[in-house]
């Protein structure tokens, strides 16, 4: 099988496997969930100050919460932002990860927001951090996948972002 998306770090997007939300696939850990949030057929993305590029808003699921609890919960942390309507499941991406080629997935959502808030770094949010996001995220952008923007773009996100692209949300 051919890859969607590889980066020059050893990570590679195998596929985006459609199935329901409450069915995930039991071969491989998961451990994250992404939100493709869009905006007038621009995608947001993140940039993280750790990794130095941008990124879609996600993270680890924590204990005890759901992917669609978390990917709202690390899209609010990271960008302020929270869809118009509950999030539509995307699907579960499929990841090859690293040199040692880890195997896992991560749960992917789509949604659409009509009016952006404006982005205020975590450390400027008060109450609204967990010590965790402090800083992490250095800027936002809504991008429409073709402009470049300054820095590197990782590929995994941007093919995630893409197929998530004119789909009902």
């Amino acid at each position: 099988m051919r890859p969607l998306a590889a980066d020059d770090r050893g990570n590679v997007l195998l596929s985006l496997v459609r199935g329901t939300e409450d069915a995930p696939p039991a071969d491989a850990p998961l451990p994250l969930a992404l939100t493709a949030l869009w905006h007038g057929g621009r995608v947001l993305m993140v940039f993280s100050r750790a990794r130095r590029w941008w990124e879609l808003p996600g993270g680890l699921i924590e204990p005890g919460e759901s992917p669609r609890a978390a990917a709202l919960r690390e899209l609010r942390e990271e960008s302020g932002q929270r869809p118009d309507r509950p999030p539509r499941f995307a699907g579960w991406a499929a990841f090859r990860l690293g040199p040692e080629r880890r195997a896992e997935y991560g749960a992917l959502f789509t949604g659409c927001t009509a009016a952006p808030r404006p982005f205020r770094p975590a450390e400027q949010r008060g109450g609204e951090t967990d010590g965790e996001h402090d800083g992490e995220i250095a800027a936002v952008c809504w991008w429409d996948l073709a402009e470049p923007l300054p820095g590197y773009v990782q590929p995994l996100d941007a093919c995630l972002a893409r197929l998530t692209r004119g789909t009902p949300r």
